[in-house]
């Protein structure tokens, strides 16, 4: 895994240089990659499409002699480069061992939603040879799969449109002063699907379920009354002080190892009652903590 290609390393900037920042945007082909590097070009990064990842090492070294005029850059990295991931994860070696800040995001999406963006647009995966597209698909989850387990920032597009993709976006990568590490709290419902960018997923279906009580079915745990009911409940409580003070020792030890984004998924059946009224207190709790948050409530609304 680890390369020994000196050549290809950056070279030690000058006492004058500056080494600029670096994010590496891949995922899965339809997934948005060229939205969220259009995106980071409009926040002033310097991005380069399809950059052979051998070359990723040269492109930081030339930035770093830029005295500041290339203080960001982006690549864009996929499997159009047949030989990708010996020479990414040498090139990414390299990098880190020159003290280069690096982050990787990776755009996901789900079988569905690839299928249907390739069918829209009528061009052919770029894995599928004379197969289908589910099979170049299948193909090339297989070879992203251990650069997708590495990434600092997953993000799911299969329900997302481009602006909202661009929102994301922007809500990591726009303010200067960016935090060492953000948090999202996603309430979900278990029904729709697991949400496939999660780091941690919390299941409140151990609680009884406001749905069952008429006078509550029609509200959200949005709202006073089922808040208080779910808290009511045996375990609610003692759940919610134990799981923030559990994640008090996790963001300690994303921090120590340089992960920068955490997304927690709270789950129940619908999405609508217990995970929301979760959701919203835990966020609370990692405010209070201090940690930055975003609270995204997926599957609200949705029944």
């Amino acid at each position: 895994m680890h390369g020994t290609h000196e050549a290809a390393g950056p070279k030690e900037p000058q006492e004058t240089s500056e080494v600029p920042e670096l994010v590496i945007i891949s995922g899965m082909s339809g997934a948005g990659r060229s939205t969220a590097a259009k995106c980071l070009e409009d926040l002033g990064w310097f991005v380069v499409d399809n950059l052979p990842p051998a070359l990723i090492p040269t492109m930081v070294d030339l930035g770093a002699r830029s005295q500041g005029a290339v203080a960001r850059i982006s690549a864009v990295v996929d499997v159009r480069g047949r030989s990708f991931f010996d020479d990414l994860r040498t090139a990414l070696d390299d990098l880190e061992k020159g003290g280069v800040r690096l982050r990787v995001v990776f755009l996901e999406a789900s079988d569905d939603a690839l299928v249907r963006r390739f069918e829209n647009v009528r061009r052919p995966h770029p894995l599928q040879g004379e197969g289908r597209i589910v099979d170049g698909i299948e193909r090339e989850r297989e070879l992203l799969r251990e650069l997708r387990g590495e990434a600092d920032l997953v993000i799911d597009t299969s329900n997302l449109n481009v602006h909202e993709l661009r929102a994301k976006m922007d809500a990591h990568f726009a303010d200067e002063a960016e935090p060492e590490l953000r948090a999202t709290v996603m309430s979900f419902g278990f029904k729709y699907g697991l949400p496939v960018d999660a780091d941690l997923v919390v299941d409140c279906r151990f609680l009884p379920n406001p749905h069952w009580v008429p006078e509550l079915r029609a509200h959200t745990g949005t709202d006073e009354e089922v808040a208080r009911y779910v808290f009511d409940q045996p375990g609610a409580k003692e759940f919610l002080n134990g799981y923030a003070e559990l994640l008090r020792i996790v963001t300690e030890g994303y921090r120590r190892e340089g992960k920068r984004y955490m997304t927690i998924a709270v789950g129940c059946t619908g999405g609508k009652h217990r995970s929301v009224a979760m959701s919203e207190r835990l966020a609370k709790r990692l405010i209070a903590d201090g940690l930055e948050t975003v609270l995204v409530h997926r599957d609200m609304g949705r029944e």
